[in-house]
């Protein structure tokens, strides 16, 4: 077979994620009657329809299928160099691009960069946004390494490593008590489950895995917290533990400095709650290495 004209598949690679031939005529700006003839020179040349038709809509043959699967792979890897080397030409500056889950703990986040802030030679490039924004990004090779506070599953179409650089027990804080003298007073510690009966609270939402966990925790031993506020973001719940008498459910480490300037307090750590935070990266032939860099020089949260 004469060799696969690269061309033409990447015209078939656009109708086939187009779904039109209209549509892709359109984004890679030819004509529609041009765009015909070079998929079937391709067809030809491979020896099997792509495509066929079903209710005026083209629809992937099963050799369609295979040939846009490998497609796939052809053009992701392309990308991914054509990126890499972008970064490495010249050798001046090293950039690492990080996309973070909006709701993630900032301190966290910090920390985990921290290690890279001291190389002269290195630009972070940091993004917020939501999970599925990001792993677009990610799969599009436009960032190198999401954080995240949960692992992503594995897809067909790439597969995803999702490493756990920390995790911490969550921890119920709270402001101490004001004295007559304007000081803070310190607190006693809760016990746990009976202080909760009553107690004022601020949860993280719904769906989190640390609100399942303390609804579990409630549930079984029957007693009735008062839910003040739910939030999915924590640095608000580090602004509703500054602000409000409640009790807040978080991970130290989101507090991490008002509990060391005791603005805060910690009134009970419960060991049975995890925070877990991953870093997501893709399979790749060309990673880039700063990622492994900064996997390795991360120390656990304490």
């Amino acid at each position: 077979m004469a060799q696969l004209n690269f061309h033409h598949l990447r015209y078939f690679w656009a109708i086939a994620h187009e779904g039109s031939l209209t549509r892709a005529a359109s984004k890679l700006h030819v004509s529609q009657s041009a765009l015909s003839i070079q998929l079937k020179q391709l067809e030809h040349q491979l020896g099997h329809p792509l495509f066929e038709r079903a209710n005026r809509a083209l629809k992937l043959t099963e050799a369609g299928r295979i040939a846009l699967a490998y497609a796939d792979s052809i053009f992701r890897t392309g990308e991914e160099l054509r990126s890499t080397l972008a970064q490495t030409t010249g050798g001046a500056r090293r950039v690492l691009r990080v996309g973070s889950v909006a709701t993630l703990s900032r301190n966290f986040q910090f920390g985990f960069l921290e290690p890279l802030l001291a190389e002269r030679d290195v630009e972070l490039v940091v993004r917020s946004g939501s999970e599925r924004e990001l792993l677009q990004q990610l799969r599009a090779h436009t960032i190198d390494i999401v954080l995240s506070n949960h692992p992503v599953r594995r897809d067909s179409e790439l597969e995803w490593h999702s490493h756990l650089p920390g995790e911490q027990c969550a921890s119920l804080v709270s402001r101490p008590v004001s004295s007559s003298s304007g000081r803070g007073g310190k607190l006693r510690a809760m016990s746990l489950p009976q202080d909760l009966d009553g107690a004022r609270v601020v949860l993280p939402s719904v769906g989190n895995e640390l609100r399942a966990g303390f609804d579990r925790l409630v549930e079984a031993s029957g007693v009735a917290p008062t839910v003040v506020a739910e939030v999915d973001d924590m640095a608000m719940l580090r602004l509703f533990a500054r602000s409000t008498d409640a009790l807040t459910l978080l991970p130290a480490v989101v507090v991490r400095d008002e509990l060391q300037n005791g603005s805060l307090q910690e009134r009970c750590r419960i060991d049975t709650l995890v925070e877990r935070f991953y870093a997501i990266t893709p399979s790749r032939r060309f990673p880039n290495p700063l990622v492994r860099d900064l996997l390795n020089a991360f120390k656990p949260l304490d």
